[in-house]
């Protein structure tokens, strides 16, 4: 029994691996060399640059105390790593270009797939994408295009499409292509609809007006509003130029003659009128129009009608005798429809004698009321005195 067991064990430790202990591994030389339970494969010399590197302490690295696995019956090697193929990958649905790419071009819907327009649009990229609005050209700005033969067709389209555009761009352009003769009535309504919904309305009568509409709004992007300005020079010569060519029908030319003539704008300013048509190639319409903007007030003060304040009743309606003048003489029956009512200085000054005099009348009836017991006892002696 005992003979079969001992043959059955080495048969039993054939498929078995032994793993190697931390002193087995990462054990010194000496130790390594004294063990002699450890088979030499599971425990190969370390290399003799390392161990004369190193030394009898220095301990050899993972890859080379393991390495002796790769030579076993067990190790297979790993798969080859795939190897990246050539072709190229079809693009994803919805995704045409690069986002630096369409960052730089002008987005169109694929709505507009078709539309003559796009073969006007020369100035500026543009490419097609699944977009609400039918032109994206800007971060924040967007178009829609319609035409007013469509808009007879369809007279709510207009409306549903700025529906859906919500609140998402600053700017959006309905850009309306006129191509009927009969405008004034579809061309109101999209007029009105822009109004409403905060949209800018810009009409052109050709495809090629339509593009370069387009193509201004998408190089001018980025650009600040300066850069649209007239811009002048700080010289004195540009400003002079600059101020008398802002008056109509004088251009550079007469800049020139004027300059040299006079020498100085305060001149030009205070010439008369005979002075500037001196000056050769300056005719009598500019001559007028030199004068009149340096002599004419900066406000214009437009005469006020004079204001008729209404006079007392006539007294002759209510006693049926002529009315006298100021001097006391009756007033002649032709001579009130010749004259000219009172301005409103001598209308005031009028109402202001009667309120003066009605004031001193009723002081003087107070004073009056006020003295009349002794004045009216001294009146009847003096009647009784005469009648003696």
């Amino acid at each position: 029994m005992d003979g079969e067991q001992g043959r059955q064990r080495p048969d039993s430790g054939k498929n078995l691996i032994k793993i190697p202990s931390y002193q087995e591994v990462f054990g010194n030389g000496a130790a390594a060399s004294s063990s002699s339970s450890t088979p030499p494969s599971y425990n190969p010399p370390l290399p003799s640059a390392a161990a004369a590197a190193a030394g009898s302490s220095s301990s050899s690295s993972f890859s080379e105390a393991f390495s002796f696995l790769k030579s076993s019956e067990f190790y297979s090697p790993p798969p080859p790593p795939p190897q990246p193929s050539t072709a190229p990958r079809p693009p994803l649905a919805g995704a045409t270009t690069t986002p630096s790419q369409s960052k730089n071009a002008i987005l169109v819907s694929n709505r507009q797939k078709g539309n003559p327009l796009l073969k006007h649009i020369r100035n500026a990229r543009w490419t097609f994408a699944d977009i609400v609005p039918d032109y994206v050209i800007g971060q924040s700005s967007c178009a829609l295009y319609i035409s007013l033969r469509y808009h007879l067709l369809h007279p709510d389209y207009l409306y549903y499409r700025i529906r859906e555009l919500q609140k998402n761009f600053k700017l959006r352009v309905i850009l309306c292509h006129i191509d009927i003769e009969d405008v004034v009535k579809p061309l109101h309504e999209v007029t009105r609809t822009s109004l409403l919904h905060d949209c800018t309305l810009l009409c052109g009568w050709s495809l090629e007006e339509c593009g370069r509409y387009l193509e201004t709004i998408k190089v001018f992007e980025n650009k600040p509003a300066d850069s649209i300005r007239e811009h002048t020079d700080n010289d004195y010569l540009s400003r002079f130029t600059h101020a008398l060519t802002s008056i109509r029908r004088v251009n550079k030319t007469d800049v020139i003659t004027l300059g040299s003539s006079f020498g100085s704008l305060s001149r030009i300013m205070d010439a008369s009128m005979e002075e500037l048509a001196r000056c050769p190639g300056i005719g009598e319409r500019k001559v007028k129009r030199l004068h009149d903007t340096f002599h004419e007030p900066f406000k214009r003060v437009t005469p006020r009608p004079n204001l008729v304040v209404p006079d007392t009743p006539d007294r002759e309606k209510v006693s049926g005798q002529p009315s006298s003048t100021n001097d006391g003489t009756p007033e002649k029956p032709g001579t009130s429809k010749n004259k000219k009512g009172p301005d409103v200085k001598s209308a005031l000054t009028a109402a202001f004698a009667k309120y003066s005099e009605k004031i001193r009348s009723q002081g003087r009836e107070a004073a009056h009321e006020a003295g009349e017991g002794p004045s009216s006892s001294t009146m009847e002696g003096d009647k009784t005195k005469q009648l003696d």
